[in-house]
């Protein structure tokens, strides 16, 4: 099959797009091994296009490159010969400059692993394709089987034998949201189902459908329903109060509201006060626990049993959900890398408002808890659950004040306010101990989260690159009348040496391990650094080898001043 499109190819190389030159497929270049390679990786990751016949610098082919008629059928033969569970379609077409390309699209493998004939299993991973460990290949075949059990149908019941009433509720919220298109809100009723995957093409509801306007007994014969226990503990780790959704009676969204409406502790709230100044932050924010409640229900694998649960002590919360991550996501990467597991679940939620847009959640939770003073949500992996923990204490109360007096003297975007946040409780941090806390791998992109708060004298740096350091500035916090704990993260150098020479003379041969415990607040690559300095410079000396390296000053008649770095001479008064 041949298609004609005229346009330029602007797409960056990336998860689900490479760019191939045509030697890949012609010739004696031809190399069909390492394109099945790359369909494999593509088929197992989201699918994806791979353009032959652009080079990887260009973004149009040759103006006067011509492409045999034959040549997709024969690329399409090809690859399949070389994979297992791979599907691929090919189509000739034509750049705006007239030049000739194969669009290689590779359909994503949702219910299987896609392999090579030479049992190499690959996965995408940004720009390029690995081999798979074989701890993550048995992950991978465990997600597999929950990408395909919404569009499942496993109970022989028609759309029609549903549950009215949830079914009017749905179709009313749908006309009721703007994230629904008109053209969305114009289908009739079996449309909209059949358009949310909530009802097979012989109109039979899948196992989504089941799960959002199914009656009782339909949800309790679906496998692996959803069932929440709410724990209440003291002090002491004793159980308080406890309640179970065990009865199928809700769908996704009335268990949600269901769980938010009974349990009274997350609507306390915290007063704030400085002066005349005066604001209520919540225990718990309703954005934070419903975002979370929402990504148990909605990223869960529905093939795995298991319960969710929802621990709240003291001083936290905490929410268990079964299975693991999806495959490539870590809590490492959670902020920045976006996998979804149930697709049209995730649809469905965004729609009705339930919960943030596709790789926004956690943006939002950050930017909510470290706006009211609060830690970021900490997310840890087990063997077989998740666990999300919400801390309810604010560690640092002058931060909310700080950060609503500048998000109403700046246009602050969210990037720039969880920047912010993080770095207001920290004190100060370099770029390459911010980036890690954002969870980026290229320090180029913090650029995106810190540039406007340089550029608007937000905050202040010191050194330049890798060691650049970023800190709020004095300024800022004078006009907002904030009382911002002082700390000696910000002190300047000139100071920090007069404190070692201080440190030094009352504690010598000192360890630099002691000298940190005695100076908390200094950052230890920081004293690391001047403390390298010093002694380059003499101004401090040293005994020991490498790791138990002693740190004094030189003797009195030979002491050097911490400010100039002078050589003086000093007499001692008796």
């Amino acid at each position: 099959m041949q298609f004609q499109i005229y346009a330029e190819v602007t797409m960056k190389e990336g998860l689900e797009y490479d760019k191939k030159s045509l030697r890949t497929v012609m010739g004696k270049t031809a190399d069909f091994k390492e394109l099945a390679r790359d369909c494999v990786a593509f088929a197992n990751a989201k699918g994806g296009v791979l353009d032959i016949g652009i080079e990887d610098h260009d973004t149009l082919p040759p103006a006067n490159q011509r492409v045999p008629n034959d040549l997709p059928e024969r690329i399409i033969r090809r690859i399949n010969e070389r994979t297992i569970n791979g599907g691929v379609t090919a189509n000739k077409e034509v750049a705006s400059n007239g030049g000739e390309y194969v669009a290689l699209k590779v359909l994503q493998s949702r219910s299987s692993v896609a392999s090579t004939t030479t049992g190499q299993y690959l996965m995408r991973d940004n720009d390029s394709s690995r081999n798979l460990l074989p701890d993550e290949l048995i992950r991978l075949l465990a997600d597999k089987t929950a990408y395909c059990w919404e569009t499942k149908v496993t109970q022989k019941a028609t759309w029609h034998e549903c549950d009215s009433e949830k079914l009017a509720a749905l179709m009313r919220d749908l006309d009721q949201s703007e994230r629904v298109s008109r053209f969305v809100k114009e289908k009739g009723v079996e449309e909209r189902l059949s358009y949310y995957q909530l009802i097979d093409d012989e109109g039979l509801m899948t196992n989504l459908g089941v799960l959002w306007i199914g009656t009782q007994s339909q949800r309790a014969r679906l496998l692996y329903s959803p069932i929440v226990q709410y724990i209440k503990y003291d002090a002491q780790g004793e159980k308080v109060s406890k309640r179970v959704w065990a009865d199928y009676e809700l769908n996704p969204k009335e268990l949600i509201e269901s769980i938010w409406h009974s349990v009274p502790d997350w609507r306390e709230s915290n007063e704030v006060s400085e002066g005349l100044w005066r604001k209520e932050i919540p225990a718990y924010d309703e954005r934070v626990v419903r975002e979370v409640l929402c990504n148990a229900l909605v990223h869960r694998p529905y093939t795995t049993r298991g319960d969710i649960f929802i621990n709240l002590h003291p001083d936290r919360m905490v929410v268990v959900n079964p299975g693991q991550l999806p495959y490539g996501v870590t809590p490492s990467n959670v902020l920045q890398k976006t996998v979804k597991r149930n697709d049209h679940l995730s649809k469905l939620f965004y729609d009705l408002h339930l919960m943030e847009a596709e790789g926004s959640g956690y943006d939002m939770m950050y930017e909510t808890l470290l706006s009211a003073g609060k830690r970021p949500p900490l997310l840890i992996e087990g063997n077989d659950s998740v666990e999300v923990t919400v801390e309810r204490k604010i560690v640092n109360r002058e931060a909310s004040r700080l950060m609503e007096f500048l998000d109403g003297q700046y246009s602050l975007s969210q990037k720039n306010k969880i920047a912010l946040g993080i770095i207001i409780q920290c004190g100060s941090l370099t770029g390459h101990d911010l980036s890690e806390r954002l969870q980026l791998q290229e320090e180029e992109r913090l650029r995106t989260y810190v540039h406007n708060l340089v550029e608007d004298n937000i905050l202040c740096t010191q050194g330049q690159k890798k060691g650049m350091r970023y800190q709020v500035n004095p300024r800022l916090v004078a006009n907002s009348r904030t009382n911002l704990p002082t700390t000696l993260k910000t002190i300047e150098p000139y100071r920090l040496k007069a404190l070692i020479v201080e440190d030094l003379r009352h504690h010598p041969n000192s360890l630099i391990s002691d000298i940190t415990l005695r100076l908390p607040d200094v950052d230890h690559k920081v004293l690391q650094n001047m403390l390298r300095n010093m002694v380059r410079a003499q101004e401090v000396l040293t005994s020991g080898g490498r790791r138990y390296c002693r740190y004094y000053l030189p003797p009195d008649e030979d002491s050097f001043s911490a400010k100039s770095g002078k050589k003086t001479k000093k007499t001692r008064k008796w």
